[in-house]
Parts: C-alpha cells; structure tokens; sequence
C-alpha cells in the first residue's frame, strides 16, 4: 500500500497564516507542470513492487491548475505508474476555482474526491485570514459539487481565529454538517514565523486566543462532531460513514509515499527526502534530469518518535506487539514507563495491549506524545 502527493506550488494570494511553499507569480504554471510531469518518469521507480492506491493533488492551490495541465499530470500518471489499484484520487481546491464548468471536467478526470480549503463560514474571519473567497461562495461550491455528483467531499475549518466566540464556532459548525459532508479536517490555528501573522506577532501586533478558549472550541467541536454522527479518527479529523482520508491515514501509518514537485517530501522504510523549496530551482535541475533533493536516513529512535507521534493522534493508537516487532521490547517498556502519569490521570487508555488518548486530553496528543519520544 502505497500513495503518491504531488505539490503544486501556486495560489493567487498569501493567507496570513501560511508557511506552505507556494508562489503567487502564475505565469510559469504550465511549465512547472511539465517540469513535474518530467520527475514522475524520473522517479516511477521508487515504489517499485508497491501496489498505489492513493493519489494527492496539494499545494498550494491545486484548482489553479486550467484542465490542460492538470491533463498532463493525468496522463503521465497513466504511464509511469500501475494505477489498477487507485482507491482515492483528491485534489485540494479553493471554493473561488469550483464554478461548474471546472467541476463538470472534475468528474470525468481521475479525481474522485475533494478536498475543499473553506476555512470558515464567517466573512469576517475569513477577511482578518486574508482568503480569497467569501462565505457564500463556499456553500455554492459544496452544493454544485454534490449536484454535479461528488460524493466524497472534504472541507477544512480553523478555530482559535482572533475573536471568535464559541456561538460563532457553532455557527461554522452547524452550517457544514447542514452541507452533508463526508469528512472534515479542522486545525486550530498557529502562528508560524516568516508568514504575515508570525510577523506582525514579532512586532507585538497580533493578539493570539488564549489556550484555554482554543481548547474550548476544539472539545465543543469533537461534541458537535459526534452528535452530527461524525467519528475522530484522528485529531484534526473527522470522518462519517468510515469515510476516511485514505492518503492521509497512509502517512499516519508509516506507509511509503512518493513526493513530487517543489518541497514535496517522499518516505520508504526508513528513508526521507524532500525536493528543493524553489520553483525556479526545481525546474532548472528537473530540465537537467537532475533530482534537485536531499534525503536522510532515519535513525532507529527517530522512527520510533514518529509511530509515537502519529499513532497516538488516531484512533488506532499504538499497538504494544507491533511496537515490540519494531522497536524490541525495551522501547516498549520505556514507552509504557513514559506514559504511566497519563494512564494513572485517566488521559491515556490501554485497550488489548494498545495505548490510545482519551477523548477528553486529545488537545494535549501533541504534549503526551512528547513526553515518550527518545532523544
């Protein structure tokens, strides 16, 4: 089981909140794609005797893309890759790019689900994160979607947002689960350097919500979430009927992936590489027949930090036997040593030999997860 993500590096503006790379020029987009559709061929062998299965169209802003170049990537998929096993196709869009024409080409490509970055239902907020679309906008793009007959639809919300309230967090969520959504990603936001928000924080011009109403919102959020018959399967995600973000939940597991395209990263076994952040950069090295990327070996304690981190975020924790087979029994012995404190304070579980956070300390995942990495 094996998945492929392939970044496209373009939006027509900067959210504030943003440290993805990307760039606003657009006028080089289609020979970025061809740049990108020389590196499939170039790398078609690296999940060599690894059945595909997930297909990720992120960036960026994937939409961007006019159909001609998103059927260049298309194609080369289809001839550099056994694709008989493809179960999900996603492509990340912004609601401004789904008007019905585009979405009318959607459904007769590859793409068989969408990811759609709403952000929120609120002009207001989606003004103060400088979003390109209004709230309107959002709702319309959902329901063409769903007309023209996308049946597996994501959408991503931020909390913690300057300013919210709990009564305006209701009103976002009320208004998505209205939309009968499959699946929902929602993250509270944060504050990254080198974005405008990091910056204007550095210059003491960003007020940040405090912990305690972020925590608020995302315990009212799993509440809202369970009772619209959506299940947490991971921390930041949602899913109804066991629709799951299969790409996603292949990172989460350890799966192999292939990166392609500027500062898309790859994982097999315990190797890591990453692309050049630079699209000028990229595209020189990719005309060369040059990988412009850099790559690590993962030591045996950084690998086990990683099952720690991804498996506590899911619901399928960390199971103690496969963690043995992996790491040997004394990482699982300092494992269970390590999270004793949360087990005795009724913030970790131990189901079947498996450890998974409990509900209530889920906003904490990050803090647990920590105190049992290995340095």
């Amino acid at each position: 089981m094996a998945g492929i993500y392939i970044h496209i590096p373009f939006c027509k503006q900067a959210c504030y909140y943003c440290n993805f790379h990307f760039s606003t020029v657009l006028s080089y987009k289609e020979k970025l794609v061809e740049a990108i559709a020389k590196e499939l061929f170039l790398r078609k062998d690296y999940l060599k005797n690894q059945a595909i299965q997930t297909i990720y169209l992120g960036g960026g802003t994937p939409s961007l893309l006019d159909p001609r170049e998103l059927d260049i990537i298309f194609n080369t998929l289809h001839k550099a890759f056994d694709l008989s096993a493809i179960k999900e196709f996603t492509l990340e869009a912004n609601p401004d790019d789904l008007n019905s024409n585009f979405l009318n080409y959607l459904k007769k490509s590859p793409i068989n689900r969408l990811s759609i970055g709403i952000q929120s239902f609120n002009d207001t907020d989606l003004q103060f994160m400088n979003r390109a679309h209004k709230a309107e906008e959002a709702i319309n793009c959902i329901k063409t979607a769903q007309n023209i007959g996308f049946n597996n639809i994501s959408i991503d919300l931020i909390y913690g947002i300057p300013g919210m309230n709990l009564e305006r967090w209701h009103q976002n969520l009320a208004t998505a689960f209205s939309l009968h959504i499959q699946h929902l990603s929602s993250y509270c936001l944060t504050i990254e350097p080198k974005t405008v928000f990091g910056n204007q924080l550095a210059k003491n011009h960003f007020i940040t919500t405090p912990e305690e109403d972020s925590e608020e919102q995302f315990l009212y959020l799993i509440e809202l979430a369970g009772k619209a018959g959506f299940e947490q399967y991971e921390i930041s995600n949602f899913a109804k009927d066991k629709a799951y973000a299969q790409h996603n939940t292949q990172y989460w597991k350890g799966s192999p992936y292939l990166g392609v395209g500027p500062g898309a990263h790859s994982f097999k076994a315990n190797e890591r590489s990453w692309n050049i952040s630079n699209n000028q950069q990229y595209m020189h090295a990719i005309e060369k027949g040059i990988l412009p990327l850099e790559s690590e070996t993962l030591s045996i304690e950084n690998q086990y930090n990683e099952w720690v981190m991804t498996g506590l975020r899911t619901i399928w924790g960390l199971n103690l036997d496969e963690g043995k087979d992996k790491f040997g029994s004394d990482r699982m012995s300092y494992l269970q040593k390590q999270l004793a404190v949360y087990i005795n304070h009724e913030q970790v579980k131990q189901v079947n030999n498996t450890l998974i956070i409990a509900e209530h300390a889920r906003f904490l995942a990050d803090g647990i997860a920590s105190a049992a990495f290995m340095v």
